[in-house]
C-alpha cells in the first residue's frame, strides 16, 4: 500500500481497518499456499468444556420434567414443577451415570447448596425452568439464586487480591459490550454525564471506549490519561494529578489492559484510591475488567473504590463463550450514583420522573441499578427486561465450575496456554521480555519504537517515523506474510505499534508471527541502511 493510502485508513477504527487486512492477508495466504494467520481477534480457541457437559445434562433433566407435566403427543410439554425437583434430579442423574455432565452437575448443584444454604428444590427449579427458557427473567435484573453464586465469583475474579466489605447488585447482561451501551446510555439519561462534560480514558485501552464519548449520542470530551511501557502501564503521579481536576466527572479504564494487558498493581490502586478519597470523592469509576482472572491474585478498581466505581465484567474470554454473550454490571449498593441522583436539581428530578414514571408511584426511588435495567429496554419494554434464562443458566455453571476447582486447575491452564504462546513469539523474535507478574499474556503490544530503539539506535528510530507510516507496519505483515494484527495507534497505543492476541491461534503459529515481525523489522533497518548509504548488514 502507498502512503497516501494508508494515510486514508488513520480515521478508521482498528476493526475495521482488520476487514481490508483479512483481505490481503487471505490473498497473501493463498498464493504461497501457506497459513492464513489472524492475531488480530481475542476470541480465544479453547472452551471450558465441565460447565458445557453439566448444562446440556441438565437440559436432557429439564425436558424429562417438561414431560412429566405434560406429553402430548404432537409435541407439547408443561412447564417444569417445582416440588420434590432436587429428589427427581438425584434419581434421574442416578440413571444416566454415563451421561457425560451429570456428575458435574451433581457436584455443583451440591455446592451451591451448600455454599449459600439455597433450599435445595428452589434452587433446582430455577436452573430447569429456566434452561428450558419458558418464562420470562423474574427478576429481571438477575435471577435470585445466579445472582448469589455470580456475585461469589466476581469476588473471586475481580476482588481475590482485596475482596471489599461491600455488597453488590448485578445486571446480567449480553456481555461486556451490552453493558458498555447501558452505561453509557443510563449516564446520560439520567444526567450523570451531560453533553460537552469531561471524561478521563485510561490509554491505551479498547477503541470503543475512545469512539463512543465522540458519537453524536454523548459529544463528551475526552482526556487521556496515558500509561506507557516504560512505567510499566500503570498510573503515575503525573496521571493522578491529571484526575485531580473537577471538570473531569468519569474515568473510564480497561483492568487489565487492552491492549496492554498489565494489570494495575497496588501501588497505583492505592494512589487511585487516595486520589478519590482525598480529592475526588464524587468521581464515577467505570472499570472493565474481562482479562483479571488471567493474573494471580487480580484486584478490581471494585476492591478499593466500590461506592465509586461500576464493574463490567464478562465470561467470554476465560470460558471460551463469546457466542454465549455472557457479562454482568456490578454496582455496590452504597454507591454515589444513587446520591448523585438524590442531589439533582428539582428540574432534572421532574424530567426523569416524567422519564421513569410509568414504572413507580415513587420513581425517584428507583436506583441507579434498576434505572440500567429501564433503559436496557428503552424504559418502556421494561418488564420484558433481563439476560434470557438459558444464558443465565450458563453463567451459574460457569461460576460455580470455577468455584469448586478449590485447587485453580482451569485457571492454571489458561494461563499457561497464554504464557506459552507469548514465549513462543517472543523467542522468534529474538528478543528478551522481563512480562512481570501484572502481565495476563492475552494480548501483547509489538512495539517497533520501542524494540528498534533497544536493539538497533535512536537514528534508524527518527528515519523510520520521517519515513515509515505507521500502517505499514499491520500492511505489511498482511501483505508478504498472510498475518493479521490490529494497528496500535486505534487504541492509542504507540504510533508503530500493533496489538497481537496470544489467545485465538494455535502455538505454532506464534513462533511464525514473530519470525515475520523480525523480518519486517529488519527490512525497516535495511531500508534505513540503503537510505543512508551504509553497508545493509553490520
Amino acid at each position: 500500500m502507498d502512503r497516501v493510502t494508508l494515510h486514508d485508513y488513520e480515521a478508521l477504527s482498528p476493526f475495521q481497518i482488520k476487514d481490508e487486512l483479512i483481505k490481503l492477508a487471505s490473498a497473501e495466504a493463498l498464493k504461497a499456499n501457506s497459513a492464513f494467520l489472524n492475531a488480530g481477534r481475542g476470541n480465544p480457541n479453547w472452551v471450558a468444556t465441565r460447565p458445557r457437559e453439566a448444562f446440556f445434562a441438565l437440559g436432557q433433566f429439564a425436558i424429562t420434567e417438561s414431560k412429566r407435566v405434560m406429553n402430548h403427543p404432537a409435541g407439547l410439554g408443561g412447564m417444569p414443577a417445582q416440588k420434590d425437583c432436587h429428589d427427581r434430579l438425584q434419581s434421574w442423574a442416578s440413571d444416566h451415570v454415563e451421561t457425560p455432565g451429570v456428575d458435574t452437575l451433581l457436584e455443583v448443584v451440591a455446592h451451591a447448596i451448600a455454599a449459600f444454604e439455597f433450599d435445595a428444590d428452589e434452587f433446582v427449579h430455577e436452573l430447569t425452568d429456566s434452561i428450558i427458557g419458558d418464562n420470562y427473567p423474574v427478576p429481571d435484573r438477575i435471577l435470585k439464586h445466579n445472582a448469589a453464586i455470580a456475585h461469589e465469583y466476581l469476588m473471586w475474579s475481580m476482588c481475590r487480591g482485596h475482596r471489599p466489605d461491600a455488597q453488590f447488585d448485578l445486571f446480567a447482561v449480553e456481555g461486556g459490550t451490552a453493558a458498555m451501551c447501558y452505561i453509557f446510555k443510563t449516564l446520560k439519561a439520567n444526567r450523570l454525564l451531560n453533553p460537552g462534560d469531561t471524561i478521563a480514558l485510561c490509554t491505551p485501552i479498547f477503541t470503543p471506549y475512545l469512539e463512543m464519548p465522540e458519537l453524536e449520542d454523548y459529544s463528551l470530551e475526552s482526556v487521556h490519561v496515558e500509561t506507557d511501557e516504560k512505567d510499566g502501564f500503570q498510573l503515575t503521579d503525573a496521571a493522578i494529578e491529571k484526575l485531580k481536576d473537577p471538570k473531569i466527572k468519569a474515568f473510564f479504564l480497561v483492568n487489565p489492559g487492552n491492549p496492554s494487558s498489565v494489570a494495575l498493581s497496588t501501588v497505583s490502586l492505592r494512589k487511585l484510591a487516595d486520589l478519590v478519597e482525598n480529592h475526588r470523592p464524587d468521581l464515577i469509576v467505570l472499570t472493565d475488567d474481562v482479562y483479571g482472572t488471567f493474573v494471580h491474585d487480580f484486584t478490581s478498581v471494585m476492591g478499593h473504590l466500590p461506592r465509586n466505581t461500576i464493574g463490567v465484567y464478562s465470561y467470554s474470554k476465560y470460558f471460551g463463550c463469546t457466542g454465549w454473550r455472557l457479562g454482568v454490571i456490578a454496582v455496590a449498593q452504597d454507591n454515589i450514583f444513587d446520591l448523585k441522583l438524590a442531589d439533582h436539581p428539582d428540574e432534572i428530578k421532574q424530567t426523569l420522573d416524567k422519564r421513569y414514571g410509568t414504572l413507580s408511584l415513587t420513581p425517584r426511588d428507583i436506583r441507579f441499578i434498576d434505572r440500567l435495567v429501564a433503559d436496557s429496554r428503552d424504559v418502556a419494554l421494561n418488564h420484558t427486561a433481563g439476560l434470557s434464562l438459558p444464558q443465565q443458566v450458563m453463567m451459574t455453571l460457569f461460576s460455580l465450575c470455577e468455584l469448586v476447582d478449590s485447587k485453580k486447575i482451569y485457571q492454571a491452564a489458561c494461563m499457561e496456554l497464554v504464557q506459552r504462546r507469548f514465549r513462543l513469539l517472543t523467542e522468534a523474535m529474538g528478543i528478551e521480555v522481563q512480562a512481570g507478574e501484572h502481565y495476563d499474556a492475552y494480548y501483547g503490544i509489538i512495539d517497533f519504537e520501542y524494540w528498534l530503539r533497544k536493539y538497533v539506535g535512536e537514528d534508524v528510530v527518527t528515519w523510520i517515523k520521517q519515513n515509515v507510516h505507521p500502517l505499514d507496519i499491520a500492511f505489511k505483515l498482511a501483505e508478504d506474510y498472510g498475518i493479521v494484527l490490529l494497528n496500535g495507534s486505534g487504541f492509542d497505543a504507540p504510533g508503530w505499534s500493533a496489538r497481537v492476541s496470544f489467545a485465538n491461534l494455535p502455538d505454532e503459529a506464534y513462533s511464525q508471527i514473530g519470525t515475520a515481525v523480525r523480518s519486517v523489522a529488519r527490512g525497516y533497518v535495511q531500508a534505513y541502511r540503503a537510505a543512508n548509504n551504509l553497508p545493509l548488514h553490520g
